[in-house]
């Protein structure tokens, strides 16, 4: 297997006594979306910028394209970023601000007339074509953060660094910009390091998805992998999706104050957390039983959020505990529940996960 586009060994960056970056280590494959998730304060900015020369490390190297870049200047990496708040000058017409590091990086060799047909088809790529002549502030904010895009990517960067590109846009645009970002990289055939604190935003653009916990990674899977099998009950939470019970195994169960539940089959650890996914659970009358291989409770309905797709709704356990059910609808009405009434929760038994 030949080696990615970066490779990242040791990598540590400390603030005083605050460790930001706890010994890194990555190797990020080329022609590729790699999304890099974790919760506020978990080191994702910092590792970016120290990625592009912003910032420098305490110890670790940095390999890019098979070479060194640590000492490197940040001019001098040949690695493209596109800032948060895009970053643009905001006296220059559009396609200025994309011509910009063309016309200004080092040794660049370029004559005008090439400069202009690279900026023009790089426009025309990012769905700006009609806009060249209008200055940045007469344009939306989807239409900027294209225009961050098209000056980064016009200089032919093989890696491109986002840090949160689509955190200043509203839901419905950045559903729309984050699959314009994935047919972009495709068409181009390079590797983008997009940041997100979304787990929705990061699984459904990501190739690829870096989980980052407190300066360290804990997860580096495809999407697929990372939702179904968590490496932890804290990628689990980060996730969203996974309703959790401490406790420990005892013989063939897992005992917590929710209840006592059968193992699923394999190795356990001894103790930690038993997880079961929002979509695995269904709903039924109290009086109900389940099936043989079902693991049951009983929750007092609480509430119901409607997202569209489907119904989250969330149940109260004797202990206290919140218990989130999702049920997709489809084109069936969202099924009904009476507040206070107490319900009986089920799900296969292999469903379920136990994490240290």
């Amino acid at each position: 297997m030949s080696a990615g586009v970066l490779q990242i060994t040791g990598l540590t960056k400390r603030y005083g006594g605050a460790v930001a970056l706890d010994d890194v280590s990555l190797d990020i494959p080329r022609d590729c979306y790699v999304s890099l998730l974790g919760p506020s304060g978990s080191g994702k900015t910092v590792l970016l910028r120290v990625i592009a020369g912003f910032e420098e490390p305490d110890a670790g190297t940095i390999e890019f394209a098979g070479r060194p870049i640590v000492a490197a200047p940040v001019y001098n990496r040949g690695i493209g970023f596109v800032f948060q708040n895009f970053a643009l000058f905001p006296h220059l017409s559009v396609e200025e601000n994309v011509a910009f590091g063309l016309k200004n990086r080092a040794g660049a060799t370029l004559g005008k007339s090439e400069i202009r047909d690279r900026v023009r088809a790089m426009i025309e790529l990012v769905g700006l074509a009609g806009l060249e002549a209008r200055g940045v502030h007469q344009i939306s904010g989807g239409q900027r953060q294209r225009v961050a895009l098209a000056r980064t990517l016009v200089t032919e960067p093989p890696l491109v660094l986002l840090d949160e590109p689509l955190g200043a846009l509203d839901a419905n645009l950045r559903t729309r910009i984050r699959a314009e970002l994935r047919m972009i990289r495709e068409r181009l055939g390079v590797t983008f390091l997009h940041v997100t604190g979304s787990e929705s935003e990061a699984l459904a653009i990501g190739d690829r998805v870096i989980v980052l916990d407190r300066g360290r990674v804990v997860q580096f899977d495809d999407p697929d992998t990372l939702f179904e099998r968590p490496a932890s009950a804290r990628v689990a939470r980060f996730l969203n999706c996974y309703n959790l019970f401490g406790g420990a195994v005892a013989g063939a169960s897992f005992q917590s104050d929710a209840g006592e539940f059968p193992l699923p089959r394999g190795p356990c650890p001894p103790r930690g957390f038993y997880g079961v996914r929002y979509d695995r659970i269904a709903v039924a009358p109290r009086a109900e039983k389940s099936g043989a291989d079902q693991v049951s409770l009983t929750a007092a309905f609480v509430a119901s959020e409607f997202t569209g797709p489907s119904l989250l709704s969330f149940f109260k356990l004797a202990s206290g505990q919140i218990v989130e059910v999702e049920t997709p609808l489809g084109d069936r009405a969202p099924p009904q529940y009476e507040l206070g009434e107490a319900y009986a929760l089920s799900w296969r038994r292999d469903g379920a996960r136990v994490f240290a």
